[in-house]
């Protein structure tokens, strides 16, 4: 049960990492300044796999229409994906991921909006870094030292996506440890050893809340998992980069007001410290973001 005794002991538990301070994330000449309230990243989907309908578009033309709406709505960066994490998405080959996200990267980063490219994919991802991309969402794991080079010649960030198998696609059964949280700041330690060992200067780590494990399918499981992990984030913190998470769904609970459900993860990923929060909402979040920002 989540309750204010269970907080309590969370933050007493480990209350020396509550002041953790992380480092700014400079990108693409641009500055994600440390805030009181998170930033938000925006969602576009150009696969029609993808279940969340309201972010799928079907055409370069309306991906940038609703990338300038996203910006107006208030995301601070934009993330464009081509193949959803469902299990009977169609994989879509490296060569038509750049060719589907290169026109709309090449036009919006013209127009000073940061975009954040979905991909696990080396060769996506240098097509888009080098058409104006801000950032790598990496979803796959252990990426080569190519990767962190390529992101870092580009002066342009990534987020480190914890993910048990070599990316989203290719997963089992999930297995977690007693304390995931040290599970994830041993796992994160070493990849950001690498990326700043390569140059990066802006990176973001994400837990990555199972929505693809073959075992957390429909399962309230999964959501004690996401809220524990959203409430654990300041823990990871304290490796001295902002975490950002995607913000889940819980269909099996809200159904018909599935729309509602990340901003009900919101204020656990808020309450958490979250740096970042990945969103389908962005308006809904927002108000979230900022209310919270008032009574805090």
């Amino acid at each position: 049960m989540l309750n204010l005794e269970s907080l309590t002991t969370l933050c007493q538990k480990h209350s020396a990492d509550l002041q953790a301070r992380v480092a700014e994330c400079r990108i693409r000449d641009q500055t994600f300044h440390l805030r009181d309230a998170p930033h938000l990243m925006g969602v576009i989907n150009l696969s029609p796999d993808s279940w969340y309908r309201e972010s799928v578009v079907l055409s370069t033309e309306a991906a940038m229409e609703k990338a300038r709406r996203l910006r107006t709505e208030g995301a601070h960066l934009i993330d464009l994906g081509t193949e959803s994490t469902l299990a009977h998405a169609i994989r879509v080959d490296p060569l038509s991921q750049s060719q589907k996200l290169l026109p709309i990267v090449q036009t919006l980063s013209r127009e000073g909006i940061l975009l954040s490219v979905e991909t696990y994919h080396p060769s996506t991802a240098r097509d888009c870094l080098e058409a104006g991309a801000a950032v790598l969402n990496l979803t796959g794991t252990h990426p080569s030292d190519e990767i962190y080079r390529m992101v870092a010649d580009h002066q342009a960030g990534i987020v480190l996506c914890y993910v048990q198998g070599s990316n989203v696609r290719e997963v089992g059964d999930f297995v977690r440890s007693p304390d995931h949280a040290r599970t994830l700041k041993e796992y994160f330690q070493k990849e950001i050893d690498r990326a700043t060992s390569a140059g990066i200067r802006a990176i973001w780590i994400d837990p990555g809340l199972g929505f693809y494990y073959r075992n957390l399918q429909d399962s309230a499981d999964r959501i004690r998992y996401q809220a524990e992990t959203f409430l654990h984030s300041f823990r990871l913190r304290t490796l001295g980069w902002p975490v950002c998470h995607a913000l889940p769904h819980a269909f099996e609970f809200f159904q018909e007001e599935v729309r509602s459900a990340e901003a009900l993860f919101a204020v656990l990923a808020i309450l958490g410290k979250t740096d970042l929060l990945r969103t389908h909402e962005i308006p809904k979040v927002r108000a979230v973001a900022r209310t919270l920002g008032v009574l805090s």
